[in-house]
């Protein structure tokens, strides 16, 4: 329980310390809530009137959730590449010269971002309010939503900083800002599954974003657009199973690959 506490009061530090780098140079962050802003506006208004839901229903309250839990898995390569470039610049050795948990620099680093994302959601949901959108559930289950998304943003996080200690070269980056557009519109963030393929259609149920989204669309009101799988049923349970199995196999991965490090 000791060896806990100091991990946790360790990663503190490294949280106040990147977050002291944002305040000099807050760009990051600053252009992580304009594209996720951005996107809002142009699927919502730019294509909104041409995407329709299984059953009828308003599409801006669909979009809304889904761009939350988009949001929580895009700046995962941001995360990542900063990993490394502590890496390549000797700051992650000099951590590794000190006496601490070999798992408070990425928790560190991820409770940082966590923060961050924090702001982005709230900034999100602020602006969504203004364009017409609406949370009609209960005061507690629009708690619950947060959280959940916030849960998938940690182990988002938690993978990333994975990706940055495992793969430092630009190659690395690039990949992975190439693969989270796949991953994240192989989704029902933007269209219900049950319009796409049936092959497809069942891929996209089985993606950790779409359990988020879909809970979220529950607790919060809004129509989900599922009529019938295994999100009509589980969606909440999966929101909650798939962040806990990201984080429970990245995070000892992440203190392993930290301890193996070499420049």
């Amino acid at each position: 329980m000791n060896a806990v506490a100091t991990t946790l009061r360790q990663s503190w530090v490294i949280t106040l310390r990147d977050l002291k780098h944002w305040q000099r140079e807050p760009w990051t962050p600053i252009f992580g809530i304009a594209f996720s802003v951005m996107l809002v506006l142009m699927f919502g208004f730019l294509m909104g009137g041409a995407i329709g839901l299984p059953g009828g229903g308003d599409y801006l309250p669909y979009l809304l959730p889904g761009i939350f839990a988009l949001s929580m898995m895009f700046g995962i390569e941001a995360t990542m590449s900063a990993v490394a470039n502590d890496s390549k610049k000797g700051v992650t050795d000099r951590f590794r010269s000190l006496p601490i948990s070999s798992a408070a620099v990425p928790l560190g680093r991820a409770g940082a971002d966590l923060m961050n994302s924090a702001a982005e959601l709230a900034v999100l949901m602020v602006g969504g309010f203004l364009i017409g959108w609406r949370a009609t559930g209960s005061l507690g289950a629009t708690v619950l939503a947060v959280v959940l998304l916030l849960w998938l943003r940690f182990a988002m996080l938690v993978l990333g900083v994975f990706l940055g200690l495992a793969f430092r070269g630009e190659g690395g980056v690039t990949a992975v800002q190439v693969l989270v557009w796949p991953v994240g519109f192989l989704s029902n963030v933007l269209v219900a599954p049950e319009s796409m393929p049936a092959w497809l259609g069942a891929v996209a149920q089985w993606n950790p974003i779409s359990a988020t989204a879909a809970a979220c669309r529950e607790l919060f009101g809004n129509p989900t657009g599922i009529t019938g799988g295994v999100l009509a049923d589980h969606a909440l349970l999966l929101a909650v199973l798939w962040p806990a199995a990201l984080v429970l196999v990245f995070v000892p991965l992440t203190a392993h690959a930290y301890r193996r490090l070499s420049r």
